[in-house]
């Protein structure tokens, strides 16, 4: 039987111990904010100031990023005078990962400190509302490998990190959603500016014409291969999420059409808009305060 500090793919409270002290003995930052960069959306650890980078494959027990337009590395400085880590690429199911080494980082991040969570992917759109270039304010998630019963947090709970039933109905941070409704407005983003629910799915192949219906009448405004797993993750272990999709191809939901989904669109789309993004992250970011409750800015 295994240990409470072992999980189903090996990993251990201890590991990422090992990983998150080896990263505090490097860098004097203590973050506070951790970000994760999607497809295309790399820009953002380019916003940091007196960066501090350490490639994936340099820091111990670390999983590598495999997929084109993802830096693959860890970027630590300040965003606006917050300290913030920032993750230049992630990782994902298709790539062969269990899940729960892809979620990794994300226990990392609670062992060094980080408090907040932004997110961002990029993401095919089924809400036949939404154009190439909005951006999706994620208000909730469908985890459908979850309901195959690959979760992350499957396996023995390690009560240092969370219980063994957390609740998600609050994943994403009201608050949070809230202040980005705002500072989008004050910027004047409203024009491509949306809220919707995320579906995430295996991948790598792009999802049929019938998946693509079947997940709309699910309720699904966007589909995708990431995030949602890292949310489980971190809201686990008790930290604050924001997530932001930007919807770089409409999903094909018509057998007559011509479309096809392909992976350059996703990372064009990324380069058009990633300015924005960089700029509404930013401001949020300064607006955060932080203190022992985790809920106030």
């Amino acid at each position: 039987m295994l240990s409470v500090s072992e999980s189903v793919c090996g990993e251990s409270y201890e590991e990422y111990k090992t990983t998150a002290d080896w990263l505090l003995s490097k860098t004097h930052i203590r973050p506070k904010v951790g970000i994760v960069c999607g497809s295309g959306l790399g820009g953002l650890a380019e916003m940091l100031k007196e960066p501090q980078y350490f490639k994936y494959s340099d820091i111990p027990n670390f999983p590598k990023s495999t997929v084109h337009g993802h830096a693959g590395r860890l970027v630590f400085g300040t965003l606006k005078g917050k300290p913030c880590v920032c993750m230049q690429g992630r990782f994902h199911l298709y790539e062969g990962y269990p899940i729960q080494k892809i979620t990794m980082p994300m226990r990392v991040f609670k062992l060094i400190g980080v408090e907040t969570i932004f997110l961002t992917n990029a993401a095919g759109g089924l809400n036949q509302d939404y154009k190439v270039g909005d951006v999706m304010i994620m208000k909730d998630h469908i985890n459908m490998p979850g309901f195959a019963g690959n979760n992350p947090l499957a396996g023995p709970n390690d009560d240092r990190f969370g219980i063994r039933f957390p609740c998600m109905s609050d994943a994403y941070d009201r608050k949070l959603r809230q202040m980005a409704l705002d500072v989008a407005s004050e910027l004047g983003y409203n024009d491509f500016f949306r809220e919707g629910v995320y579906c995430v799915v295996g991948g790598p192949s792009f999802e049929t014409i019938a998946e693509c219906r079947m997940l709309h009448r699910l309720g699904a405004d966007a589909v995708g291969m990431s995030t949602a797993h890292e949310v489980i993750v971190a809201r686990h272990a008790g930290m604050r999420c924001f997530a932001l999709s930007l919807i770089s191809n409409r999903a094909v939901m018509d057998y007559d059409s011509q479309e096809k989904a392909n992976h350059e669109e996703v990372l064009e789309t990324g380069r058009q808009r990633a300015e924005q993004l960089e700029k509404l992250v930013a401001t949020m970011v300064s607006r955060l305060e932080h203190d022992n409750n985790n809920d106030s800015f």
